[in-house]
């Protein structure tokens, strides 16, 4: 078991409020993402569609897409198809014009929408992915069991959250610097006060990976993986729909 930090008391995450930060921080959303991860972001992406195993007939729901960048390397990954849904109406309006510069319009749908209700019917995608937002999701188990729902039987999923490191030492200073360091750059650039003071404190309460295998389990897959990336930085969760 992974020990974790945890702060006192767990952040607000109701639905709107939690929209209403990422449109205010979209603007600088992707800089931020590849300035504070040194860039390591987009191979923890390409890891994530990877375990997907596609074969270029598949249909991928990405769920919490924000600006897109997992709808399109799902694209660059084989997926046939990308339904992406988000409930930040700026954060898809960037979204959408990077998969209009991609020209990806006729490949990649985004759409508004919250994941404890997804906009999908039952059984139809064949594999999903959540990249850093379960964490922001009030119910991250009624979202699971969303994603279970709209997923066929057998198919795949890869969710990426944040994690806290093994190593003691490494552990100190990612713990220094995601409490400390992250927030006020987040907030310089960002311009916002609370968005970078939020992601410490979700990750902090978001549950550690052991729990959330027996969240996933519970909400219908099988074949689980916590895979730990980057010193375990990050988790890459891999699942198949029982």
């Amino acid at each position: 078991m992974v020990a974790r930090a945890r702060v006192n008391a767990a952040p607000d995450k109701a639905p709107d409020r939690i929209a209403g930060m990422f449109d205010a921080i979209a603007p600088r959303y992707d800089l931020l993402n590849h300035l504070l991860s040194a860039g390591i972001d987009k191979r923890w992406r390409a890891r994530a569609i990877r375990s997907l195993q596609l074969t270029g007939r598949e249909i991928v729901l990405d769920v919490c897409t924000g600006t897109a960048d997992v709808a399109l390397e799902a694209r660059r990954g084989g997926a046939s198809r990308v339904l992406g849904v988000d409930f930040a109406g700026a954060m898809l309006v960037l979204g959408r014009r990077k998969v209009a510069a991609a020209a990806e319009n006729a490949r990649i749908a985004l759409v508004r929408g919250d994941a404890m209700r997804l906009p999908a019917a039952d059984a139809t995608v064949d594999a999903a992915t959540v990249a850093f937002g379960i964490r922001n999701v009030q119910a991250p188990e009624v979202a699971c069991a969303e994603i279970a729902r709209v997923l066929k039987p057998g198919g795949r999923l890869a969710i990426l959250e944040f994690g806290v490191p093994r190593i003691p030492g490494l552990r100190s200073f990612y713990l220094w610097y995601f409490q400390r360091v992250l927030p006020a750059i987040g907030r310089v650039i960002s311009g916002h006060n609370a968005a970078y003071t939020y992601l410490p404190a979700s990750v902090g309460t978001f549950p550690p990976p052991d729990e959330f295998v027996t969240i996933l389990r519970q909400a219908g897959f099988s074949q689980i993986r916590a895979v730990p990336l980057t010193f375990g930085i990050v988790y890459l969760y891999v699942a198949e729909r029982s």
